[in-house]
């Protein structure tokens, strides 16, 4: 995978960029979620992938390409207070073992994905998830704007 999605802001290794393609596809075709790629959080940090399913659930997907990638992150744990569940996915060549026994765990390339390891459900409170789906109907309705119409704003 050479080529760059549409909508790319250049930070994501092509190891990355491959786990994300193939976790985005798993949670579309399995699940029926609707993904966003490189969500900003309200605490400043930035979700690799967030998916919203049927019913409004969210689920928020680190992307681990390394195990220095994984070692040198610890700001992971500031994501769950925005999803109601929480995964790490990883390439298939990163082990398995590295990450918390307790946490959801995706492998995924660019094809597809699978879960190995299924994630606790923690509920978000109800102002938050309303917070946060207006931050992502406006988010995505900004990203279908700039490809339909790249120019300046």
């Amino acid at each position: 995978m050479s080529d760059l999605p549409p909508i790319a802001d250049l930070r994501q290794s092509q190891t990355a960029l491959r786990v994300q393609r193939g976790v985005m596809r798993l949670l579309r075709q399995t699940y029926d979620m609707c993904c966003f790629a490189e969500v900003p959080l309200a605490n400043g940090r930035r979700a690799d992938v967030l998916g919203v399913g049927p019913k409004g659930e969210i689920w928020i997907v680190e992307i681990k390409s390394s195990l220095v990638d994984f070692q040198v992150d610890r700001k992971w744990p500031n994501y769950k207070d925005f999803c109601d569940r929480f995964f790490f996915a990883k390439p298939p060549e990163l082990d398995p073992d590295i990450f918390p026994a307790e946490e959801g765990l995706i492998v995924a390339d660019g094809h597809d994905g699978a879960v190995l390891r299924e994630s606790a459900e923690t509920p978000l409170a109800p102002a938050r998830r309303k917070a946060l789906m207006l931050k992502l109907v406006r988010l995505g309705a900004d990203r279908i704007h700039t490809l339909m119409d790249p120019g300046p704003k």
